[in-house]
């Protein structure tokens, strides 16, 4: 059952590199990365500012 789904995802990969070329996907890859680190720093500096608040 796990292979399937690792060659469900190799397939789609290769599919995404055909279409967009290699070059695109690794600027999609790293405004993806930038966007989830940005977003794990929002919720963190969130939970310090209510605990903050608490004190």
């Amino acid at each position: 059952m796990g292979f399937r789904n690792f060659g469900s995802l190799l397939i789609i990969f290769l599919i995404l590199m055909m279409i967009f070329g290699t070059k695109r996907l690794r600027e999609v890859g790293n405004d993806l990365a930038v966007a989830i680190r940005s977003f794990r720093k929002g919720m963190q500096d969130e939970l310090e500012e209510k605990e903050g608040g608490k004190n």
